[in-house]
Protein backbone atom coordinates (compact mmCIF):
# COMPACT_ATOMS: atom_id res chain seq x y z
CA UNK A 1 0.00 0.00 0.00
CA UNK A 2 1.10 3.55 -0.71
CA UNK A 3 0.32 4.62 2.85
CA UNK A 4 0.98 8.31 2.33
CA UNK A 5 -1.23 8.44 -0.78
CA UNK A 6 -4.01 6.72 1.13
CA UNK A 7 -3.72 9.10 4.06
CA UNK A 8 -3.93 12.03 1.63
CA UNK A 9 -7.04 10.42 0.09
CA UNK A 10 -8.83 10.45 3.45
CA UNK A 11 -7.64 13.94 4.36
CA UNK A 12 -4.97 12.98 6.90
CA UNK A 13 -1.80 13.82 5.01
CA UNK A 14 -0.17 15.09 8.21
CA UNK A 15 -0.95 11.96 10.25
CA UNK A 16 2.06 10.71 12.17
CA UNK A 17 3.11 9.19 15.45
CA UNK A 18 2.81 5.89 17.34
CA UNK A 19 -0.51 4.04 17.69
CA UNK A 20 -2.68 6.03 20.05
CA UNK A 21 -6.41 6.18 20.74
CA UNK A 22 -6.78 9.68 19.32
CA UNK A 23 -5.00 8.54 16.15
CA UNK A 24 -7.25 5.49 15.83
CA UNK A 25 -10.30 7.73 16.28
CA UNK A 26 -9.04 10.13 13.61
CA UNK A 27 -8.31 7.34 11.16
CA UNK A 28 -11.67 5.62 11.65
CA UNK A 29 -13.73 8.82 11.36
CA UNK A 30 -11.81 10.01 8.29
CA UNK A 31 -12.12 6.64 6.58
CA UNK A 32 -15.92 6.32 6.92
CA UNK A 33 -16.38 10.00 6.02
CA UNK A 34 -14.22 9.97 2.89
CA UNK A 35 -14.47 6.39 1.55
CA UNK A 36 -18.06 5.34 0.82
CA UNK A 37 -19.54 1.96 1.52
CA UNK A 38 -20.92 1.27 -1.94
CA UNK A 39 -22.15 -1.39 -4.37
CA UNK A 40 -22.24 0.85 -7.44
CA UNK A 41 -19.06 -0.91 -8.58
CA UNK A 42 -20.95 -4.21 -9.05
CA UNK A 43 -23.69 -2.88 -11.31
CA UNK A 44 -21.79 -2.99 -14.61
CA UNK A 45 -18.92 -5.38 -13.78
CA UNK A 46 -19.80 -7.89 -11.05
CA UNK A 47 -16.85 -9.19 -9.07
CA UNK A 48 -13.92 -6.93 -8.40
CA UNK A 49 -10.87 -6.36 -6.28
CA UNK A 50 -10.53 -8.30 -3.05
CA UNK A 51 -6.85 -8.05 -2.08
CA UNK A 52 -6.40 -4.94 0.12
CA UNK A 53 -3.51 -3.58 -1.95
CA UNK A 54 -5.65 -3.67 -5.12
CA UNK A 55 -8.65 -2.13 -3.39
CA UNK A 56 -6.49 0.65 -1.93
CA UNK A 57 -5.21 1.64 -5.38
CA UNK A 58 -8.78 1.98 -6.67
CA UNK A 59 -9.87 3.97 -3.62
CA UNK A 60 -6.95 6.38 -4.04
CA UNK A 61 -7.89 6.78 -7.72
CA UNK A 62 -11.54 7.45 -6.66
CA UNK A 63 -12.74 4.64 -8.91
CA UNK A 64 -14.46 2.85 -6.05
CA UNK A 65 -15.34 2.77 -2.38
CA UNK A 66 -16.12 -0.72 -1.17
CA UNK A 67 -18.19 -3.01 0.97
CA UNK A 68 -17.15 -4.76 4.18
CA UNK A 69 -14.44 -7.11 2.86
CA UNK A 70 -12.86 -4.37 0.78
CA UNK A 71 -13.17 -1.55 3.30
CA UNK A 72 -12.15 -3.44 6.42
CA UNK A 73 -9.48 -5.38 4.54
CA UNK A 74 -7.93 -2.14 3.33
CA UNK A 75 -8.34 -0.45 6.72
CA UNK A 76 -6.66 -3.43 8.39
CA UNK A 77 -3.70 -3.07 6.04
CA UNK A 78 -3.47 0.67 6.67
CA UNK A 79 -3.60 0.25 10.46
CA UNK A 80 -1.02 -2.54 10.38
CA UNK A 81 1.39 -0.39 8.39
CA UNK A 82 0.89 2.41 10.92
CA UNK A 83 1.86 0.13 13.80
CA UNK A 84 -1.48 -1.06 15.19
CA UNK A 85 -2.14 -4.73 16.00
CA UNK A 86 -5.14 -5.88 13.95
CA UNK A 87 -7.23 -9.06 13.95
CA UNK A 88 -9.97 -10.10 11.51
CA UNK A 89 -13.13 -11.93 12.62
CA UNK A 90 -16.04 -13.70 10.92
CA UNK A 91 -19.35 -11.96 11.45
CA UNK A 92 -22.92 -11.72 10.24
CA UNK A 93 -25.23 -8.73 9.86
CA UNK A 94 -28.89 -8.72 10.90
CA UNK A 95 -31.40 -6.62 8.96
CA UNK A 96 -35.13 -6.97 8.36
CA UNK A 97 -34.26 -9.26 5.45
CA UNK A 98 -31.27 -11.14 6.93
CA UNK A 99 -31.29 -13.30 10.10
CA UNK A 100 -27.76 -12.35 11.12
CA UNK A 101 -26.21 -15.83 10.96
CA UNK A 102 -22.47 -15.78 11.54
CA UNK A 103 -21.56 -17.11 8.12
CA UNK A 104 -18.55 -15.00 7.28
CA UNK A 105 -20.60 -12.61 5.15
CA UNK A 106 -19.21 -9.73 7.20
CA UNK A 107 -15.62 -8.97 8.20
CA UNK A 108 -14.97 -7.36 11.58
CA UNK A 109 -11.73 -5.90 12.94
CA UNK A 110 -10.40 -5.65 16.46
CA UNK A 111 -7.36 -3.53 17.24
CA UNK A 112 -4.85 -3.35 20.10
CA UNK A 113 -1.31 -2.12 20.66
CA UNK A 114 -2.23 1.44 21.60
CA UNK A 115 0.41 3.31 23.56
CA UNK A 116 -2.04 4.20 26.36
CA UNK A 117 -3.05 0.57 27.02
CA UNK A 118 -1.35 -1.95 24.70
CA UNK A 119 -3.44 -4.96 25.76
CA UNK A 120 -6.87 -3.35 25.52
CA UNK A 121 -8.86 -4.35 22.42
CA UNK A 122 -11.14 -2.10 20.39
CA UNK A 123 -13.94 -2.91 17.94
CA UNK A 124 -13.15 -1.29 14.59
CA UNK A 125 -15.54 -1.54 11.65
CA UNK A 126 -15.40 0.75 8.61
CA UNK A 127 -17.55 -1.64 6.58
CA UNK A 128 -21.02 -1.37 8.14
CA UNK A 129 -22.37 1.49 6.03
CA UNK A 130 -24.32 3.41 8.66
CA UNK A 131 -22.50 1.69 11.54
CA UNK A 132 -19.56 2.90 13.61
CA UNK A 133 -18.01 6.32 13.20
CA UNK A 134 -15.46 5.73 15.96
CA UNK A 135 -13.98 2.56 17.50
CA UNK A 136 -15.65 1.09 20.59
CA UNK A 137 -13.83 -0.62 23.48
CA UNK A 138 -14.35 -4.37 23.24
CA UNK A 139 -16.43 -4.61 26.39
CA UNK A 140 -20.08 -4.35 27.35
CA UNK A 141 -21.19 -0.77 27.00
CA UNK A 142 -22.98 1.95 25.08
CA UNK A 143 -21.66 4.69 22.81
CA UNK A 144 -23.28 7.82 21.44
CA UNK A 145 -22.07 8.16 17.86
CA UNK A 146 -24.19 10.92 16.39
CA UNK A 147 -26.93 10.54 15.33
CA UNK A 148 -27.11 6.95 16.62
CA UNK A 149 -26.70 5.09 19.91
CA UNK A 150 -24.74 1.82 19.63
CA UNK A 151 -24.52 -0.97 22.22
CA UNK A 152 -21.93 -3.74 22.54
CA UNK A 153 -22.50 -6.92 24.55
CA UNK A 154 -21.59 -10.62 24.53
CA UNK A 155 -23.25 -12.47 21.65
CA UNK A 156 -26.12 -14.88 22.23
CA UNK A 157 -25.13 -16.78 19.07
CA UNK A 158 -21.42 -17.46 19.46
CA UNK A 159 -18.36 -17.06 21.61
CA UNK A 160 -17.99 -13.46 20.60
CA UNK A 161 -19.77 -10.13 20.58
CA UNK A 162 -23.00 -8.48 19.50
CA UNK A 163 -23.36 -4.89 18.28
CA UNK A 164 -26.93 -3.63 18.68
CA UNK A 165 -27.61 -0.73 16.34
CA UNK A 166 -29.91 2.23 16.79
CA UNK A 167 -33.56 1.43 15.91
CA UNK A 168 -33.58 4.22 13.29
CA UNK A 169 -30.79 2.63 11.28
CA UNK A 170 -30.99 0.21 8.37
CA UNK A 171 -28.98 -2.27 10.42
CA UNK A 172 -30.52 -4.12 13.39
CA UNK A 173 -27.29 -5.59 14.68
CA UNK A 174 -24.16 -7.60 14.01
CA UNK A 175 -22.59 -10.62 15.72
CA UNK A 176 -19.00 -11.76 15.35
CA UNK A 177 -16.76 -14.53 16.62
CA UNK A 178 -13.89 -13.89 19.03
CA UNK A 179 -11.57 -16.24 17.15
CA UNK A 180 -9.32 -14.43 14.66
CA UNK A 181 -9.14 -15.51 11.02
CA UNK A 182 -7.16 -14.54 7.93
CA UNK A 183 -8.35 -12.74 4.80
CA UNK A 184 -8.76 -16.09 3.02
CA UNK A 185 -11.75 -16.85 5.27
CA UNK A 186 -13.80 -14.32 3.28
CA UNK A 187 -12.73 -15.12 -0.29
CA UNK A 188 -15.62 -17.47 -1.14
CA UNK A 189 -18.21 -15.08 0.30
CA UNK A 190 -16.68 -12.22 -1.69
CA UNK A 191 -17.03 -14.16 -4.93
CA UNK A 192 -20.69 -14.88 -4.18
CA UNK A 193 -21.72 -11.48 -2.81
CA UNK A 194 -19.93 -9.43 -5.46
CA UNK A 195 -20.75 -11.51 -8.55
CA UNK A 196 -23.87 -13.63 -8.09
CA UNK A 197 -26.83 -11.99 -9.92
CA UNK A 198 -29.00 -12.89 -6.92
CA UNK A 199 -26.73 -11.09 -4.44
CA UNK A 200 -28.30 -7.99 -2.86
CA UNK A 201 -25.07 -6.12 -3.64
CA UNK A 202 -25.45 -6.85 -7.35
CA UNK A 203 -29.20 -6.32 -7.45
CA UNK A 204 -29.18 -2.85 -5.84
CA UNK A 205 -26.78 0.06 -6.25
CA UNK A 206 -26.24 1.70 -2.88
CA UNK A 207 -23.83 4.04 -1.12
CA UNK A 208 -23.37 5.11 2.50
CA UNK A 209 -21.31 7.85 4.09
CA UNK A 210 -20.89 8.51 7.83
CA UNK A 211 -20.16 12.22 8.34
CA UNK A 212 -19.82 14.16 11.61
CA UNK A 213 -23.20 15.82 10.94
CA UNK A 214 -25.35 12.99 9.54
CA UNK A 215 -25.62 9.60 7.86
CA UNK A 216 -26.10 9.70 4.09
CA UNK A 217 -27.64 6.77 2.23
CA UNK A 218 -28.27 6.28 -1.49
CA UNK A 219 -30.40 3.36 -2.71
CA UNK A 220 -30.89 3.27 -6.48
CA UNK A 221 -31.89 6.94 -6.97
CA UNK A 222 -33.29 7.65 -3.51
CA UNK A 223 -31.03 9.81 -1.32
CA UNK A 224 -31.67 10.16 2.43
CA UNK A 225 -29.83 12.03 5.15
CA UNK A 226 -30.45 11.12 8.80
CA UNK A 227 -29.99 13.65 11.60
CA UNK A 228 -30.83 13.28 15.29
CA UNK A 229 -34.30 14.79 14.82
CA UNK A 230 -35.28 14.10 11.20
CA UNK A 231 -34.62 12.30 7.93
CA UNK A 232 -34.44 14.33 4.71
CA UNK A 233 -35.21 12.45 1.48
CA UNK A 234 -34.58 13.38 -2.14
CA UNK A 235 -35.32 11.61 -5.43
CA UNK A 236 -32.45 12.01 -7.90
CA UNK A 237 -34.55 11.92 -11.05
CA UNK A 238 -31.98 13.00 -13.63
CA UNK A 239 -28.60 11.51 -14.57
CA UNK A 240 -26.94 14.85 -13.79
CA UNK A 241 -28.30 14.83 -10.23
CA UNK A 242 -27.40 11.19 -9.72
CA UNK A 243 -23.78 11.47 -10.84
CA UNK A 244 -23.36 14.77 -9.00
CA UNK A 245 -24.46 13.04 -5.79
CA UNK A 246 -22.03 10.19 -6.35
CA UNK A 247 -19.16 12.63 -6.93
CA UNK A 248 -19.95 15.41 -4.45
CA UNK A 249 -21.80 13.62 -1.66
CA UNK A 250 -20.19 10.18 -1.72
CA UNK A 251 -16.71 11.10 -3.01
CA UNK A 252 -17.20 8.73 -5.94
CA UNK A 253 -16.62 10.60 -9.25
CA UNK A 254 -15.94 7.37 -11.23
CA UNK A 255 -13.25 8.87 -13.50
CA UNK A 256 -12.83 5.55 -15.32
CA UNK A 257 -16.47 5.49 -16.54
CA UNK A 258 -17.12 6.42 -20.15
CA UNK A 259 -20.27 8.20 -21.31
CA UNK A 260 -21.65 4.82 -22.35
CA UNK A 261 -20.89 3.39 -18.89
CA UNK A 262 -22.69 6.27 -17.21
CA UNK A 263 -25.71 5.84 -19.46
CA UNK A 264 -25.84 2.11 -18.69
CA UNK A 265 -25.51 2.70 -14.95
CA UNK A 266 -28.24 5.36 -14.99
CA UNK A 267 -30.65 3.06 -16.83
CA UNK A 268 -29.90 0.27 -14.34
CA UNK A 269 -30.43 2.33 -11.18
CA UNK A 270 -33.59 3.93 -12.58
CA UNK A 271 -34.92 0.45 -13.36
CA UNK A 272 -34.20 -0.55 -9.76
CA UNK A 273 -36.23 2.43 -8.58
CA UNK A 274 -39.14 1.52 -10.87
CA UNK A 275 -39.06 -2.06 -9.53
CA UNK A 276 -39.25 -0.65 -6.01
CA UNK A 277 -42.24 1.55 -6.87
CA UNK A 278 -44.06 -1.41 -8.40
CA UNK A 279 -43.37 -3.57 -5.35
CA UNK A 280 -44.72 -0.85 -3.04
CA UNK A 281 -47.88 -0.55 -5.13
CA UNK A 282 -48.55 -4.28 -4.64
CA UNK A 283 -48.36 -4.08 -0.84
Amino acid sequence: MDTRAFLRRVGLSGYDGPPRLDGLNQLHAAFVDQVPYETVQYQLTPGGAFEPEDVAKRIVARETGGYCFQLNGTFALLLTELGYRVRMHRGGVQTVNRPGDIDGSHMVLTVSGLVEDPERWWLVDAGLGDGLRHPMPLETGEAEQYPFTLRLRPSDKTDGWRLDHDPRANLIGMDFESAPVTLDAFAAQHRQLSADPASPFVRLASAFRRTPESVLVLRSVGLSETFSDRVDSTLLDTPADYFAALADVFRLPLPHYSAADRDALWRRVWSQYEDFVRSQART
